[in-house]
């Protein structure tokens, strides 16, 4: 099978520092893959030479058979991936509605089609009920939902998630992972994901990439990377091989 998305040799520095170090990765249609790692590995900085935000210093991305290094993040965005960011920063003085329709101008016109396609979304996020609230008075959860849903309005093939259920309860965290799973499940939409909670990692990645000073140091399935010593050692603890 083709990879959906290809990461060959990606490398990016920062003056002295080297943030991504020759990552190579390939995304199935149809996966949900994670990228797992300490603060600092370089997982941010991977996504953003994804998205179009960083051009890679060495090696080549390409996204259903066509290179997109270079690109910028519109282009990206427009060739289909869709992407949410740590810090959510809806647009506080718009409704929930409004938000998401933002993301679904991207490929409508018509306000009409526009606030179809929103609605449609909000439903799938369970935020439609709230689609006339300002963004402002969201709590946590639901303003996490929302970064999902105006990602989710651009169409995306493929959705990248920057920590999403970051500061979210255990029972938060499993009412986004259902969320994803049904996604996936029904739409066929692939996601690729850096999450620090394994407990999400653990429940929806069918493949997961170790990252640490920006190298890769493991790759495969959840259950035989969390038992990887150099996993264990520079990422997940002792107490992970319990």
């Amino acid at each position: 099978m083709t990879a959906l998305l290809s990461v060959t040799g990606a490398t990016k520095r920062f003056r002295g520092l080297l943030a991504v170090d020759s990552v190579l990765l390939d995304v199935q249609p149809g996966e949900i893959f994670a990228v797992i790692g300490p603060n600092g590995a370089g997982k941010t900085t991977l996504f953003n030479m994804i998205a179009g935000i960083y051009r890679p210093d060495a090696g080549e991305i390409s996204f259903a058979g066509s290179r997109i290094d270079g690109l910028s993040p519109d282009q990206v965005c427009r060739r289909g991936i869709g992407r949410t960011f740590q810090i959510v920063r809806p647009f506080p003085a718009l409704t929930v509605e409004e938000n998401v329709m933002a993301g679904a101008f991207l490929h409508r016109k018509e306000r009409s089609a526009a606030l179809q396609r929103a609605h449609e979304v909000l439903w799938q996020l369970d935020l439609f009920e709230k689609r006339d609230q300002l963004a402002s008075s969201l709590t946590l959860p639901d303003r996490k939902r929302l970064e999902v849903a105006r990602a989710l309005a651009t169409d995306p093939k493929l959705l990248l998630l920057d920590e999403v259920m970051a500061g979210l309860r255990p029972t938060e965290t499993d009412r986004m992972v259902e969320i994803f799973r049904k996604l996936n499940r029904e739409t066929g939409l692939t996601i690729l994901l850096i999450e620090h909670v394994m407990r999400a990692v653990m429940a929806l990645a069918q493949r997961v990439l170790v990252l640490h000073h920006g190298a890769v140091i493991a790759q495969g399935v959840p259950a035989d990377v969390v038992r990887d010593p150099a996993v264990i050692h520079s990422y997940l603890g002792a107490e992970a091989a319990v």
